[in-house]
This record gives structure tokens, C-alpha cells and sequence, in this order.
């Protein structure tokens, strides 16, 4: 409103002004005589203003016609000008539209359309760093894979784009299966942006895949670095990579080198139970039993596991079953209320023929956490206190068709792994195996399964309380044992 008033006040002042200086001129007296090709004029004072005015708008127009012709013959020659500026400027704005609605196609997820937008994108923009990243992309989601390869090596050649033309094949080369090639080109890409997350994390798994644990060292350790890994992580990560590479060296019988990798495995993570479970084999080898047992005590105390058991009985393989018995009170009395505590006990209590001691060791187990392993010793205990057969077929029966209890699973795909590793054989994962019982059943049984116990006659539970519940999902009836033989009558 108020920018308004002033424009009509400027404009008023301006005609008022202009008005007030011709009335002046006209009461001027005088004038001037202009003689042209014999014709005189003679002009006012005003007429000479006006006629000045007008002299210095031809001028002007005729300096503007100059300019312009001189700027069509600069176009003809091809340097740069404003009309080249202005065709430059309309070609980018269609271009810079067509690479807009390239991607929002590719988002959209229709790939030919992208790549259609890419290629008129590419006829108006002189941006290869553009439109070949659309080009590639949109060929990828079309399926033109040939396509998409070429325009990933047209980005290698701009030191700006290479690591996405790095990034790009690798992933080809992934999708192929070609691992070799792909490691590669992700030790490349990680040269380029060694920050990079996604990268890190390939190349990490694909060292890992190739057993180039001090190679995968490194690359956790610019993980660590770079901030994308937290410091407890990546700690018990390189671990699991010392311990892999004490694996490797066992296996080419260099016993010293796996003894002190996992030594140092387990120093970096105590609570890691293969990491435990070797580096004690590893002291029992150079004799130093002291040692062995506070390594398997502390791994003990955060997680009892069934190699920790196997690992403490090579400390003392030939003791007798009572004595060993006695020997693994150390264990036995650090977690007694967990299942494979109570398991282990009835084991060596079953060994040592006290088969009273194992079922009050085993307590309600079969029944809160019925597993094969448990119903398994119960079958055992019931043999040697002497009962009929069928009370034993009931448990073993029941063994049949309970879960297997606690296995190593991924934690990503949860498949099933009979031995823990570094990386999950199924989706790659890496460090992603943990010691827990599985969601789902791992082997589905014919439908007539759960009639087994039915058939063969009852367990002992069954006569006493009549309460117990079908079991349902196939497991392993074997029983991990740490004695010298299997339980006798």
C-alpha cells in the first residue's frame, strides 16, 4: 500500500516537473536557425530540447542495433554470448526437467521410463556425472544389467564418480557370486572412501569369507575410526577374528601361533565361549592347568556352555567319573540354577552311577524345559535305577520329539549352525551366530510322530502325574556326555 503511494507520488512529481520545464521553455524568447540542403528551420527553445531528446535516443537505439549485430555474428562464430546464454539456459532448464522426472520415475520404480528421462536429460545437459549415475541405476531396475556395467565404467574414468563406478560393479560382481573379483573392488572402493560405512561392512565380510582375518583386522579397525562401530563391538569383533585366525593356524598344525591367537582372543573377549574353550586347550597343551580353569571358570560364570564342560574334562582326562565329579564343583556351584548346569550334573552323576543324585540334580527340568538332551538322561537315570522298558521307551520317545534345546543361530536369517563361526553360512552375516534355542522347529516330523509316546508306553512322570503335554518339534537325541563311556546299569 505504502510502495504504491510513493510510485504515484514519484510519477505525479514527474509530469508536474516536466509540465513546469516546457512552460519555461515556451517563455523563452530566442531560438535557433538550421540550415539543411538549403532549408532553414527555425526552431524554439523548446522544439531544440525535444529535438536533443530525441537525438540521444536514436543515438542509443542505434548503439543497441550495433550491439546486437556484433552479438549474432559472435553466435555465428560460436563464442559465447547472451543469445548462446539464452539457448544455454533453455536447453539446461529441459534438461535439468528431464533429470527430475527421471528420478522420480526410478523412485517410482519404473525403470524404462528413468531411463528414457536419462537419455533426453543427457541430450540437453553437458553433467555426465548426472546422468550416467540416472542411466546406470535406471538400467539396473530395468534389468538391463549390460547397460548398467557400461555406464558404471563411464564413471570410472571422472575421478569425482569413481567410487561410485567402483561401488556399482562390485555390487554386480556380488549379485554374480564372483567374490573374488567383488573383494577386489571393495578393497578399491574402501582406498577411495575408506569412511564408507557400507563398504567397510562388504569388505569385512568378504575378508572374513576369504580367511583374510589380518586384513579384516584392519578394516574393523577403520570402523573403529571412523566412529561406525562402537568400541565394545568392535572389541569383541576382533576377537572373533583373532580366534578365526587361531583356527586357520590349527588347522596347518602350528600349534604355538593358534595357542597364543586365542590366547589373545579370549583376553579380548573372556565372555566369547570357542574363544574360552580353545585358549584353555591351549594352556592344557603348555601344561598350565591353573590358567585353563579361570579361563573356563570366568566364561562359565557369564554363559555355561556344553564346550566349556568338554574343555574343563581334558584338564584331567583320566580321573575317575567320582573324582571328576568333585572337580567340576568349581563350575557346577558358580550358575547352579541353569539348565545346562543341572544337565551337566546328572551327566557325571550318570557316570559315577549315582543315578538318585542326577534326577534330584536335574530337578523339574523335563518337564519346564523338556529338550532331548534332558529327556534323554532321564531315559538314562530311569535304566539304571532299573525300571521296566516302557517307561523307558516313554522317555526316549519323548526325547524323539522334543526341541534340541539351545544351538548356535544366526541372529539374522536364524538358520542353524552344528558349530559356531565367524560368519553365517546361509546370509553372510558377520559375528551375527549366538548360543540360544531356535524360534521355530528345525526338521518338521510326519504327521504320526507325536503318537510315539502312546505307542511305546509312558514315561514315569506320566504313570505318576498324568500331566504330560505332546512335544512338538524334532530334535537330536544324542547326549553330550563329558565321561569316558557311556552310562551302564
Amino acid at each position: 500500500m505504502l510502495w504504491s503511494l510513493i510510485k504515484i507520488l514519484a510519477f505525479v512529481t514527474v509530469v508536474t516537473a516536466a509540465t513546469f520545464g516546457a512552460a519555461q521553455l515556451m517563455e523563452v524568447s530566442g531560438g535557433a536557425v538550421v540550415t539543411v540542403a538549403g532549408i532553414e528551420l527555425s526552431l524554439s527553445p523548446l522544439q531544440l530540447t525535444l529535438g536533443f531528446i530525441v537525438l540521444i535516443f536514436l543515438v542509443w537505439l542505434s548503439l543497441q542495433a550495433i550491439g546486437f549485430v556484433v552479438a549474432v555474428l559472435r553466435f555465428i562464430n560460436g563464442d559465447e554470448t547472451a543469445i548462446s546464454r539464452y539457448f544455454t539456459r533453455n536447453r539446461e532448464r529441459r534438461g535439468f526437467e528431464a533429470l527430475s522426472e527421471g528420478m522420480m520415475a526410478l523412485a517410482s520404480g519404473e525403470g524404462a521410463l528413468a531411463m528414457a528421462k536419462a537419455s533426453k536429460a543427457e541430450r540437453y545437459l553437458d553433467r555426465p556425472d548426472l546422468t550416467n549415475l540416472l542411466i546406470a541405476q535406471a538400467a539396473e531396475q530395468s534389468g538391463d544389467r549390460k547397460k548398467a556395467e557400461a555406464t558404471y565404467k563411464l564413471l570410472l574414468q571422472d575421478e569425482k564418480t569413481r567410487f561410485i563406478g567402483v561401488r556399482g560393479i562390485m555390487k554386480q560382481r556380488l549379485e554374480d557370486g564372483d567374490t573374488e573379483t567383488a573383494l577386489k573392488l571393495a578393497q578399491k572402493a574402501f582406498e577411495l572412501k575408506p569412511k564408507h560405512a557400507e563398504t567397510q561392512d562388504v569388505l569385512l565380510r568378504l575378508q572374513a569369507e576369504s580367511h583374510d582375518w589380518a586384513g579384516a583386522r584392519v578394516t574393523l579397525g577403520q570402523k573403529l575410526k571412523s566412529g561406525t562401530l562402537p568400541r565394545d563391538v568392535h572389541k569383541r569383533r576382533d576377537a572373533i577374528l583373532a580366534l578365526s585366525e587361531a583356527n586357520d593356524i590349527l588347522s596347518e598344525k602350528s600349534s604355538i601361533e593358534a595357542r597364543e591367537s586365542a590366547i589373545e582372543a579370549n583376553r579380548l573377549s573372556p565372555d566369547l565361549i570357542p574363544a574360552a574353550a580353545m585358549a584353555a586347550r591351549g594352556y592344557i597343551e603348555a601344561g598350565n592347568k591353573r590358567y585353563a580353569t579361570r579361563v573356563i571358570k570366568k566364561a562359565w560364570e557369564v554363559s555355561p556352555h556344553p564346550d566349556l564342560a568338554g574343555a574343563f574334562a581334558e584338564i584331567e582326562p583320566k580321573e575317575d567319573a567320582k573324582a571328576r565329579l568333585k572337580r567340576f564343583l568349581v563350575l557346577t556351584l558358580l550358575r547352579p540354577e541353569h539348565s545346562e548346569t543341572k544337565m551337566l550334573l546328572a551327566e557325571l552323576n550318570i557316570a559315577a552311577e549315582d543315578f538318585p543324585a542326577a534326577k534330584r540334580a536335574l530337578g523339574d527340568l523335563v518337564n519346564s524345559a523338556p529338550t532331548a538332551r534332558n529327556l534323554t538322561l532321564m531315559a538314562a537315570i530311569e535304566r539304571g535305577e532299573g525300571a521296566d522298558d516302557a517307561v523307558v521307551r516313554g522317555w526316549l520317545a519323548r526325547a524323539l520329539t522334543a526341541p534340541r534345546g539351545p544351538q548356535w543361530v544366526c541372529d539374522n536369517c536364524q538358520h542353524i549352525h552344528a558349530n559356531w563361526g565367524p560368519v553365517c553360512t546361509n546370509c553372510h552375516g558377520f559375528d551375527t551366530l549366538s548360543w540360544r534355542t531356535p524360534p521355530t522347529s528345525e526338521v518338521a516330523m510326519p504327521g504320526g510322530t507325536e503318537m510315539l509316546p502312546l505307542i511305546v508306553g509312558p514315561s514315569a512322570t506320566e504313570v505318576e502325574d498324568a500331566d504330560a503335554t505332546e512335544a512338538e518339534v524334532l530334535a537330536d537325541t544324542d547326549v553330550v556326555s563329558t565321561s569316558d563311556g557311556p552310562p551302564t546299569k
